[in-house]
């Protein structure tokens, strides 16, 4: 279950150029070429333009098992449900509109974008995973998932839409889910997770204030967008402490406020944006309708109005309590029970790997990139983060034993 010191490098000098090249959203044409490359070039069927057309599955049939559904390298085709259900295995390859600032010698070479989260490690660990089951034992058939457009963009729900959790793009149905993120908070060679909720549902809203322009010397005279807005933005925060439950948790966080043109008027529109942080689909439901309450209320207590626009993000990615007690046994008898890591509480990021967690049982869990000393180790979205290439085996190992799990 492991790579050879020549496969490590070679899939570390994989993750560095692609490092090199990042693209994000929807973007990715140069990251799947490599992909799909690297994949024929083990023998494995493979189908590309999923997604938008950056995306691309692998499918490997169970050893024994002649691969006999009709999607062919190139196309979405294939008979539904034809084959055993097989083991599904994500990972996501788009970068962020960040500039990069690690001075590595393999820095991002694209003005802007950089791989700040790690994708860039978690498409190498899967292209190590198919190396490696290209040449082991499969009791299983096994999909490798090479999703577009995590970052916003929501790639994983267009593939589920495209059906493959059911079958529709490899001929064989997915029973089984696993994704990874490497985790800047987690010790280097350790694991964790948690089941049920491990990330929160991700929405977003857009508020426009309108009121009544006017001189600023004179503000009787109009109706002040800017002070109704500002109002919005303080009572927007009694959601999670007088609408939620104190042992419920919910964030909302104002990140965009715009507003004016001069320094002596007052203008007729405010606008503000926020996100929307939830663990429970109940939760959820209930800001939204507190949030659209407590604005649309408050402005017009300071004679404006509010147009308010939602736009869903990702729900909750929530692990299958059971599919989750057996990975717990399978890391702990890989690892050691002391570096396999019981996750107490749900982190309020979100993950776009929710959406087959919805259609199947599924496990997202934590890959550990902290080296421990003195050093600080830069966090996902910051422009100093790169992924540890030492954590590479490690999450080659964990996927290859889950997909190979009797």
């Amino acid at each position: 279950m492991a790579l050879s010191e020549r496969e490590l490098s070679e899939v570390v000098s994989i993750r560095h150029d692609l490092h090199m090249h990042p693209e994000i959203a929807y973007q990715e044409l140069r990251t799947a070429g490599v992909i799909a490359r690297e994949l024929r070039g083990l023998g494995l069927r493979t189908i590309d333009g999923l997604a938008g057309g950056t995306g691309v599955v692998a499918h490997l049939p169970a050893t024994g098992e002649a691969d006999v559904s009709g999607a062919r390298g190139g196309a979405r085709g294939g008979a539904h449900g034809g084959g055993l259900a097989s083991v599904g295995l994500r990972a996501d390859i788009d970068a962020l509109p960040i500039v990069e600032q690690t001075g590595l010698s393999y820095a991002s070479a694209v003005p802007g974008k950089m791989h700040a989260c790690g994708h860039d490690g978690h498409t190498a660990i899967m292209l190590g995973v198919a190396r490696v089951l290209a040449r082991v034992r499969r009791p299983r058939a096994v999909t490798l998932v090479f999703q577009p457009a995590e970052e916003g963009g929501g790639g994983g729900e267009r593939l589920c839409d495209e059906g493959l959790i059911e079958g529709r793009i490899t001929g064989t149905p997915i029973a089984e889910m696993y994704g990874l993120h490497g985790w800047p908070d987690i010790a280097l060679g350790s694991v964790g997770t948690r089941p049920g909720p491990l990330l929160a549902s991700t929405d977003e809203l857009r508020v426009t204030i309108r009121g009544v322009q006017s001189h600023a010397a004179y503000p009787h005279q109009g109706r002040d967008a800017v002070l109704a807005m500002a109002h919005c933005i303080t009572a927007v925060q009694s959601v999670a402490s007088r609408s939620v439950a104190p042992t419920d948790s919910v964030v909302v966080s104002v990140c965009i406020v715009q507003a004016g043109t001069a320094v002596n008027v007052l203008p007729q529109t405010a606008s503000f944006a926020a996100t929307l942080r939830c663990l429970k689909g109940s939760t959820r439901e209930l800001a939204k309708r507190r949030l659209s309450e407590i604005v649309s209320g408050t402005a017009m207590a300071f004679g404006c109005t509010a147009e308010l626009h939602w736009e869903d993000g990702y729900p909750v990615t929530h692990n299958d309590p059971a599919l989750t007690a057996a990975w717990f046994e399978l890391a702990d008898g890989a690892l050691g029970r002391e570096r396999v890591v019981r996750i107490e509480h749900p982190t309020m990021g979100g993950e776009d790997f929710s959406y087959y967690a919805r259609l199947c049982p599924s496990v997202f869990f934590c890959l550990g990139l902290n080296p421990g000393g003195a050093e600080r180790t830069a966090s996902l979205h910051q422009p100093e983060f790169d992924f540890n290439d030492a954590a590479i085996p490690l999450g080659v190992e964990m996927f290859c034993r889950l997909a190979t799990r009797e």
